[in-house]
């Protein structure tokens, strides 16, 4: 017969083996009971053969639950692989050629992280372009009126945006257009076109224009279309990208639109402007911070001038023929002179451009003078310390420098040298300008 120790041992396995429960309420119940029959946890196994068993029972059990928790736990953790992965695969098309691309997003699924990145991606941006109606409108008059320049051709669209030179372009009855686009506003630019009907005609390419291919083996196109000036005309500018497409892409014979581009300067008054913007700070609210004048007057002004304003003739800084120039043409060296319209005082010196298409049969220009009507690019002031008190008919002599930084023209660095001889003044001044983003 079995002893009483032995016989709750038994009845105890019998409970645990029927109640398929590992590890459960009733293995603990077993383990406890055993323990109080005499075997601890730490001498069960030197107990009896009965008790031995139990104890190696509800150790298995315990061993087959500890393997079922880490399986499912490394399920869990694979579980989140994929989306670990993906992630990285993100940032990985982020970066594209050194530089930092938002991803290929549908827009509404695009972060504030990604427009940080990518800030021409927002339609904001294009927005104001489009409501640029001297700039939109003369590219359209340029194309839409030409048509006989673009039946059945190949047109190249560089920085096409949300794609409405393109637009017209196909309008204008180009066999194809190829609109190239680094910015994920290009996704934008494939639902209009689809919207519109033209994508038969209208092949999209995402990236930079110095690293695809043209489709479809195309080699050579009739026309390239850009708006590639910017700010000062070389602020953030494109004009290297046109070189680089027009050397690589454009047949002997092509065209662009718009290929010709003058720089131009003018003296102005701006007295008032000028105290708001410079002299106010030697006074803040009774504290003077006038050291930071010399900072402000370096940083050139992009705002709207009144034609009002304008105290001298206009003098042509240099201009650039985008069918002939290289990327060593596009800096400024250039003395001018400038001759008094009126007896006044000159407080800054402004610059603007002009833009033409010369291809088309009637002249067509984009003008950023002042009074020439309201452009996005508006124009430069570049105030300087003094002033010069002009009359009639009297010059004003200087040299004007622009170097564009080639790896970011985002930085622009001017020198402005000058000096006047005048009935009531004379005046000497040397000024540097930096414009940064």
């Amino acid at each position: 017969m079995l002893g009483t120790q032995n016989f709750t041992v038994v009845v105890l396995l019998l409970l645990l083996l029927c109640s398929n429960v590992n590890g459960g309420p009733l293995a603990y119940i077993a383990c406890v009971t055993v323990c109080s029959s005499g075997c601890s946890a730490g001498t069960a196994l030197t107990g009896t053969p009965l008790c031995l068993a139990a104890w190696q029972t509800i150790l298995s059990s315990q061993s087959a639950e500890n393997k079922s928790l880490d399986q499912e736990s490394t399920k869990k953790i694979a579980s989140f692989e994929p989306k670990e992965e993906k992630m990285n695969t993100k940032e990985n098309h982020q970066i594209t050629n050194g530089s930092h691309d938002a991803v290929k997003l549908a827009p509404e699924d695009m972060t504030s992280k990604d427009y940080y990145l990518d800030s021409t991606a927002h339609f904001a941006v294009h927005e104001e372009l489009l409501k640029d109606e001297i700039r939109t409108k003369t590219f359209r008059n340029a194309i839409i009126n030409n048509r006989h320049l673009f039946k059945d051709k190949v047109v190249l669209d560089i920085g096409c945006g949300v794609g409405i030179f393109s637009l017209f372009a196909a309008k204008a009855g180009a066999k194809l257009v190829i609109a190239v686009e680094k910015s994920n506003v290009i996704e934008y630019a494939k639902r209009i076109i689809r919207a519109n009907r033209y994508d038969k005609v209208i092949k999209l390419i995402r990236g930079k224009i110095e690293d695809i291919e043209l489709p479809d083996g195309i080699e050579k196109v009739d026309i390239i279309i850009a708006e590639w000036m910017g700010y000062c005309l070389f602020y953030d500018s494109m004009i290297q990208s046109i070189i680089y497409a027009r050397d690589k892409f454009l047949k002997p014979d092509g065209l662009i639109f718009p290929d010709r581009a003058t720089m131009y300067m003018v003296g102005i008054e701006d007295r008032d402007y000028k105290e708001d913007k410079v002299e106010w700070w030697s006074s803040v609210y009774g504290y003077n911070m006038g050291c930071l004048k010399n900072y402000v007057m370096r940083e050139p002004l992009v705002d709207t001038v009144d034609k009002r304003q304008i105290c001298t003739d206009h003098f042509p800084l240099k201009t650039f023929d985008l069918k002939t120039m290289t990327i060593d043409d596009i800096n400024i060296d250039s003395k001018f002179r400038l001759r008094a319209l009126r007896d006044d005082y000159v407080h800054a010196f402004v610059t603007y451009f002009v833009v033409e298409f010369t291809a088309c049969p009637q002249r067509t220009v984009i003008s950023t003078a002042p009074g020439a009507g309201y452009t996005h690019w508006k124009q430069t002031v570049f105030y300087f310390p003094d002033c010069a008190t002009i009359k009639f008919d009297e010059i004003l002599e200087g040299k004007f420098t622009c170097k564009v930084n080639l790896e970011n023209t985002k930085k622009l660095n001017f020198n402005i040298d000058f000096q006047f001889d005048g009935e009531i003044s004379n005046l000497q001044s040397k000024n540097q300008y930096f414009m940064k983003g």
